[in-house]
């Protein structure tokens, strides 16, 4: 079954660090719903551009060709928007599980649905994007609605899924202390959310904006300052979470 079932990756980092815990194998998969202003791989929103295709079984060779470098982390699958693609990611995470891996799951909550609540099953840790608390912030950052990233939150938190927040610091849009006070404040309720982590926006995608024939509508915008990296940890502690 899966060799029947095909994955578009837009690419692979054999040795990632910074997309869950440990060394990781993470494949970032092509197709995202979202069009974030501050998106640093706009190249992955169209499900067939730049497409390397792989079978679930073609991938975890690749993946345990490393498997002593990962062993202690795992894999990941990030994007774009990996729940797009959720039959392929549920017969990789299957088949990584035979081999005793960490499966994680980098998303923005955007896609919910039977597919998606399969791939749930074979998932160890979820890194869920929040681009911001307040509705009215979030559908400008993504060009959708707040509502199906909270309920793929609240779908977690019933099946007592491990995650992890992510929250990128956008000066000017994501840094309002009444914002980050609120957000916080959600967090703190779910049990199964075990940290938070800020993110400072920086400006490494600009060029494939650029490359796409795009101009990001944050452009002007720069990376935030050390002090407001640290007055937003500061806030997102009070939610009793690990911050980062």
């Amino acid at each position: 079954m899966s060799e029947e079932i095909i994955g578009n990756i837009h690419s692979i980092e054999t040795c990632g660090t910074v997309d869950g815990p440990g060394l990781r194998f993470v494949a970032f998969l092509q197709g995202c719903p979202l069009r974030c202003v501050y998106c640093h791989n706009p190249d992955t929103w169209d499900v067939n551009h730049n497409i390397k295709t792989f079978t679930a079984d073609g991938l975890m060779k690749e993946i345990v060709k490393y498997k002593s470098f990962i062993k202690n982390g795992g894999i990941t699958f990030s994007g774009g928007e990996p729940c797009l693609q959720a039959n392929f990611v549920r017969e990789v995470f299957k088949l990584a599980k035979d081999e005793g891996l960490h499966t994680a799951l980098d998303t923005s909550g955007a896609v919910i649905n039977e597919n998606v609540k399969d791939v749930l099953e074979y998932t160890d840790l979820v890194l869920l994007d929040i681009k911001s608390i307040n509705p009215e912030k979030f559908k400008y950052i993504a060009s959708i609605k707040i509502d199906k990233t909270l309920k793929f939150l609240e779908y977690l938190r019933e099946k007592e899924i491990k995650t992890w927040i992510r929250h990128v610091l956008v000066p000017g849009i994501t840094d309002n202390e009444k914002d980050l006070e609120e957000l916080s404040s959600f967090i703190e309720k779910y049990d199964n959310i075990e940290r938070i982590d800020i993110l400072p926006f920086h400006k490494h995608g600009e060029h494939k904006w650029e490359a796409l024939g795009m101009t990001s509508p944050i452009a002007d915008t720069q990376p935030p300052s050390s002090d407001s990296v640290k007055k937003a940890k500061i806030i997102m502690k009070k939610s009793g979470k690990v911050v980062r």
